[in-house]
Order: C-alpha cells, then sequence, then structure tokens
C-alpha cells in the first residue's frame, strides 16, 4: 500500500473543513429553516448552538482522526475496539447515504444554472421544478454530479480535495458577498433585514419545543457532523496544529456563508413580496427562482446564484464521497482511482431511486437528517465523553500546551452540555420521523 496522504497546508484542512461544512446546509436549509422558526429568533439561537454544540462537537471529531491517522472505522476501532468499531461504520454508511441522494439535489442545480442562462423558469418556476426533480432527465444530471464528484476525489487527498477546496471556499465566499451587496439595493430589502436580524424572543418562549431542537439539528447538520467527514478529514493532520483554533476558525467560516445566504435570501424574498414563511424547502428551487424571474437582469442574477449553490453542493459532495473511499483506500491495495470510481457508481444507482421520485427522496433525506445524523453525533459524544476520555483532552493539548486547562473544561462540557443537546435532538428527530 502507498504512504497516506496529508494536507500539504494547514490552510487546506481548514478550507477542505470549511468546504465539507459550507454546502446545501448553509446555503439551501439554513434560510428556509429560519423562515419556517421565525427568522431572527431562529439566528439567535442557532448562533448559540453552534456555538455552545457545534464547536465541542468537531473538537470531539478532530481529536479521534488526527490521533489515529485513520479513516472513521479504524480509528473508533484502535481507540475503542471492535464494539467501537460500530459507530465508524454507521459513519460510513451515514455518508454513503447521504450523498446518494445529496447527488441528486446536485443535478437539480446544475439545471438550475443552465435554466437560469436560457429563462426556462421564468414562465412558471413551479412547474419547472417539478421537471427537473424528478424522472428520467433528473438521472442524466445526478450522474453528471456524482461524475464530477467522484473526478475530484480520485485525484487525492492533496491533488484532488485540497486543490478544489482551495478554488471553490474562496469563490463562494466572493460570490455571497456579491449576491448580499446587490441584495442590499432592491427595494423593499430592508423588510428582509428586520425579519433576519431583528428578534422577536417571545416567539423563542412560545415555541421553544420547535425552535430549539430545529437549532441544535442546523449546527450539526451545516458543519458535517455525525457521519465521519471531520474525522477523516483530522486523520490527514500531520503536526500539533491548534485543533481549537482551527475549529473556531471553521465555525466561524461556516457560520458567516450561512449568515450571508440570509443576507441574499430575505431581502430578495421580501422585494418581491414572497413571504418567507410559506417557502419551505422550496425556497431556493421555486420561490428564489419566481423572484430571479421577475427582476431585471434576472436570469443573470439567477445564475451566479445557482453557480454558488452547485460549488457549495460539490464542497460537501466530496467530503462525503472521500468517507467511503478513504476506508477502501487504506484497507485494500487498489488504486484510488478504481476504488472512487467503483463507490461511486454504487452511490449513483443507490440515488436513482431519489431521482426517479421526489417522495423517495424526502423519505431518504428524513431517514439521514432525522435518524441517521443526529444517531452520529450522539454516539460520537458518548465515544469521547466517557470512554476516550483522557486520550481525547491529551490529543486536544497537542498545539494548546500540556497543562492547559481548557481541555478538561471541554471534555466535562462534551459529558454534559454536548450530550444532553444531541440526546434531546435525536430523540425528538425520531419523534418527528415516526409522526411524519
Amino acid at each position: 500500500m502507498s504512504q497516506r496522504e496529508t494536507w500539504t497546508s494547514r490552510v487546506g484542512f481548514i478550507l477542505a473543513a470549511v468546504g465539507s461544512a459550507v454546502g446545501l446546509g448553509n446555503i439551501w436549509r439554513f434560510p428556509y429553516m429560519s423562515a419556517e422558526n421565525g427568522g431572527a429568533a431562529f439566528l439567535v439561537v442557532y448562533l448559540i448552538a453552534v456555538a455552545l454544540i457545534g464547536l465541542p462537537a468537531i473538537l470531539a471529531e478532530f481529536v479521534i482522526g488526527r490521533e489515529t491517522k485513520k479513516n472513521v472505522v479504524d480509528a473508533f476501532r484502535n481507540l475503542g475496539g471492535p464494539v467501537a468499531a460500530l459507530i465508524g461504520v454507521l459513519g460510513l454508511f451515514t455518508g454513503f447515504w447521504m450523498l446518494s441522494y445529496y447527488s441528486v439535489v446536485g443535478g437539480w442545480v446544475i439545471q438550475y444554472v443552465i435554466g437560469s442562462l436560457s429563462g426556462a423558469y421564468f414562465a412558471d418556476p413551479g412547474m419547472y421544478f417539478g421537471q427537473v426533480s424528478e424522472g428520467t432527465g433528473t438521472i442524466l444530471f445526478h450522474a453528471i454530479f456524482m461524475a464530477i464528484t467522484i473526478g475530484i476525489v480520485a485525484a487525492g487527498v492533496e491533488k484532488g480535495i485540497e486543490v478544489g477546496t482551495k478554488i471553490m471556499v474562496p469563490s463562494i465566499a466572493i460570490l455571497m458577498i456579491g449576491m448580499a451587496a446587490w441584495a442590499f439595493t432592491l427595494d423593499g430589502a430592508g423588510a428582509g433585514y428586520d425579519y433576519f436580524l431583528t428578534a422577536d424572543f417571545g416567539v423563542i418562549a412560545e415555541n421553544y419545543q420547535s425552535i430549539i431542537p430545529d437549532a441544535v439539528g442546523q449546527a450539526l447538520f451545516s458543519l458535517s457532523l455525525g457521519m465521519g467527514a471531520m474525522i477523516t478529514y483530522a486523520s490527514y493532520l500531520d503536526g500539533d496544529d491548534n485543533l481549537l483554533g482551527d475549529g473556531i476558525s471553521i465555525t466561524v467560516l461556516n457560520t458567516f456563508v450561512g449568515v450571508l445566504a440570509g443576507f441574499v435570501v430575505f431581502p430578495l424574498l421580501f422585494a418581491q413580496s414572497i413571504d418567507p414563511g410559506s417557502a419551505g424547502a422550496g425556497a431556493v428551487f421555486v420561490s428564489l427562482a419566481q423572484a430571479f424571474a421577475e427582476l431585471p437582469a434576472g436570469g443573470i442574477i439567477g445564475f451566479v446564484f445557482f453557480l454558488v449553490l452547485l460549488i457549495a453542493a460539490l464542497s460537501s459532495a466530496i467530503s462525503l464521497l472521500e468517507v467511503v473511499v478513504s476506508y477502501f483506500v487504506d484497507n485494500f491495495d487498489v488504486s484510488r482511482p478504481i476504488l472512487t470510481t467503483g463507490i461511486g457508481v454504487m452511490i449513483f444507482l443507490l440515488g436513482v431511486p431519489s431521482a426517479l421520485n421526489i417522495n423517495t427522496f424526502t423519505m431518504f433525506d428524513n431517514i439521514a437528517s432525522n435518524i441517521l445524523l443526529p444517531l452520529g453525533v450522539t454516539l460520537t459524544v458518548i465515544f469521547v465523553g466517557w470512554i476516550y476520555g483522557g486520550g481525547a483532552v491529551a490529543e486536544l493539548r497537542r498545539g494548546l500546551g500540556k497543562n492547559s486547562s481548557f481541555g478538561p473544561v471541554w471534555l466535562w462540557h462534551i459529558r454534559i452540555v454536548v450530550f444532553a443537546a444531541v440526546l434531546g435532538t435525536l430523540a425528538l428527530s425520531i419523534m418527528t420521523f415516526m409522526s411524519a
């Protein structure tokens, strides 16, 4: 077997991790989750959840990956034995499962990039979404998106993932800043800012049972936690970098893009008198398409927005594929391109039912969002807090100093605060899934 690859720089790791986190979860899911939960009220709870739950949880995955320098399955096996390895197997399966339908959404975005230039969705955005979201044509674009993802991952950690994310992540940030600046000029944008930034704490008090778990779930989802991605990426670290500093950088940059998405979406919706609370999951693919169709130069603006969404989707997709590929590269003496292609084809085939039927797609998404992800985070937190324990503190102290007091404080925070939050989220998510 060839020597295991590593990141060529700390910046490469940070941008790759940000790329994994900054995907559809930020630019697609975050705005509509905010809209469904009172706008600014959700934003406040989300920011608290990122700081108190998301950041500590991402550090938990980092210490596992860097300590073992192994794929997600072997990482848990090395630290906790064959039973713990099952947590890694869950992460492997989650990455495989999620990418199968995530790639379908990537195919939708490709069609919207094309449709923006041709004006295909201008006449009837709702009908256009119905045409692109399921059917044999959807399979074709699912295949195109999957092929691009395979090509990047097959090139390797250094020449594929790191090079790709060094281009993708700055591009996302620059284009989103430009879109937000443009949205600021729209008539009626002020109402969108008020909705997104002026919190009514009474809404939180009245709807805490839905806002809190949704915000915690979004924090975990948007940081790519519970699917083995951060463990896998941290396993390619070589050195004693400050994981706390890296974790803060990643969570801040990730949150920045999510908030930027709000600065684009809400001014745009309010400028076109579209109720954000009724937009739902179709906010990007129907409501925004409707807004672009009614704007001067809407095709160009739509093209830029959906191009950003496509880049973000790719940056997350490569991390999901790498979770699975990493295990097979570590354990089988077969070239990375061959393994990546074979695994990618199997993921593509699993995604075909989601491409053919939107209800199947929704089922796949509900299983991932309500069961696989929260279960993976919960088991990881239990493992780090109560089994890995002191070893996790020692690993975190590398780069902080062996006498740093942050490690023990972080461990107890993981054991109590993060555990209670993710366990509660898991319970509510399972109830949501069962009642769906």
